[in-house]
């Protein structure tokens, strides 16, 4: 494996964690996004990640070294002229990405290896734009990747395998457990799994059979579960679960009241989740970690 420079395009919550997790682990690190503004707060989350890291790994002269390694751009082209590895980390709207991606082409050296975190987009709905279709997979992480450190690698049928295995070895390089995936799969393994679940739990709402809370409280006492589906929400944040179920309402029309609930109560109000300090539950002292949150 020959990375050294990796750039994220893309620097939300989620993008700015890989951001951070790649520049910790050695990597000199590009943060690419769309404008100076957006870019300001990124440097706002890592900075504070910088704090998340020296914490979790009781390391701070590694976490604050891994600051060092990032530069900043709105420039595409600077940003990825001396990019080994590209990872995608923008919003979950395929005319987004599908626009990223014919730009990308035509800035990135001849040598980058491009992937995706999508979320629930499969790279062969892609592939066609990055114009090295052989350099492109699927490299996706859950939130919070410092300690839920998985790394779900996928390739499309146009794939060559010495790159899946090139984005292998990176995701081990990094902290991470890869996790080959062998079929593509919208979703992968891990939202496969957790996207039924979270939309369930928001049908269960939009429908009025309980409020946030209860539903929550439910799933805890019933499993051991550490979190309900509305928390976990408000990790994932709420422009990112409106973008998934708005994009699905196009082809189920059974889900278009999820997403109008998602608009009219939570983002329009500017309640985005955990990062905005509101989305179902206040931060940073959320009803589920209150000790009595689990008792009558």
């Amino acid at each position: 494996m020959n990375f050294k420079n990796v750039t994220v395009a893309g620097s939300g919550v989620l993008g700015s964690q890989i951001a951070f997790q790649t520049a910790f682990h050695g990597y000199n690190v590009s943060v690419y996004d769309i404008n100076d503004a957006a870019l300001e707060k990124a440097k706002e989350r890592l900075t504070g990640l910088k704090d998340t890291y020296a914490t979790y790994f009781n390391d701070a002269k590694k976490a604050a070294e891994a600051l060092e390694r990032f530069t900043f751009s709105s420039n595409l082209k600077e940003a990825v002229k001396d990019a080994d590895l590209i990872i995608e980390a923008i919003p979950e709207l395929e005319k987004i990405k599908i626009k990223f991606y014919q730009d990308l082409a035509t800035v990135a050296p001849e040598k980058t290896v491009f992937a995706s975190n999508s979320s629930t987009m499969v790279p062969s709905q892609f592939a066609d734009y990055t114009g090295r279709p052989e350099k492109f997979l699927a490299l996706h992480f859950a939130n919070e990747v410092w300690k839920n450190n998985t790394a779900e690698v996928m390739g499309h049928p146009g794939t060559d395998k010495k790159y899946e295995q090139e984005v292998i070895d990176f995701a081990k390089s990094i902290g991470m457990i890869p996790l080959h995936i062998l079929k593509e799969q919208p979703g992968y393994i891990l939202n496969s799994l957790l996207v039924p679940f979270l939309s369930a739990g928001q049908a269960l709402l939009a429908k009025g059979v309980a409020d946030p809370e209860t539903i929550d409280k439910t799933w805890m006492l019933a499993t051991g579960a550490p979190l309900g589906p509305f928390a976990i929400l408000d990790v994932v944040g709420l422009q990112t679960a409106y973008n998934i179920v708005a994009t699905e309402a196009k082809h189920n029309p059974a889900v278009q009241p999820i997403a109008d609930m998602l608009k009219t109560q939570f983002i329009d109000k500017g309640k985005m989740g955990k990062a905005t300090g509101e989305g179902f539950y206040k931060y940073p002292n959320p009803a589920y970690l209150d000790p009595d949150f689990l008792k009558a």
